[in-house]
């Protein structure tokens, strides 16, 4: 929900879709919500290096195709990836300029409670995502924000906050560096 709030409100942005060896849900379509694949395409995926990260989450494979990471980033978008602790790493590794925000459940038994009111899984699936959840929790001093997703609302100002704040980084916007900075009717003096 925050990153689609945020893909909707904040131009040059891009998400990136995921690639899974797990069977589509109901309602999901392929290339849109994930790019379904079988192991044998993953592990090629895999091997050929067309993967920014990937790992095994909950008896399936998930990665982050690299092709379309790179082109947005060439073509000066920035991209969203939603990832776990393990695929942090991997994309930092590989990207150390990426940046990391770690959004946080208000506690394990607000999550729990959030689970549950869906009614999708059985409670041993319930169980093993909380298990999951907390292994997560270990690698939170990973990242470089921290966000508690307690409040919808309050979460996506704050999330946007974050984002909004990155993609105005001087680092970011080298072409108006270019553009201003080198002005030679620039007064030195001027703020």
């Amino acid at each position: 929900t925050l990153v689609r709030r945020a893909l909707d409100a904040l131009p040059g942005l891009r998400f990136s879709v995921s690639a899974t060896t797990r069977p589509p849900r109901p309602g999901e379509r392929d290339g849109v919500d994930y790019h379904f694949v079988d192991d044998a395409t993953f592990d090629r995926m895999a091997e050929a290096g067309e993967l920014l990260e990937w790992a095994h989450v909950y008896d399936h494979r998930y990665g982050t195709p690299r092709p379309p990471v790179e082109e947005a980033l060439r073509a000066g978008l920035s991209v969203i990836l939603d990832v776990d602790h393990q695929g942090a790493r991997q994309v930092r590794a590989a990207m150390p300029e990426a940046v990391s925000i770690f959004i946080l459940p208000p506690s394990i038994e607000a999550m729990a409670a959030r689970l549950r009111s869906r009614s999708t899984d059985p409670e041993a699936v319930i169980e093993r995502r909380l298990a999951r959840a907390r292994a997560h929790l270990g690698a939170v001093g990973e990242f470089d924000y921290l966000l508690v997703n307690d409040v919808l609302s309050s979460a996506h100002d704050r999330f946007q906050a974050i984002l909004v704040a990155e993609l105005h980084r001087r680092g970011r916007n080298a072409s108006l560096v270019r553009r201003f900075g080198a002005a030679p009717d620039r007064d030195p003096a001027a703020p």
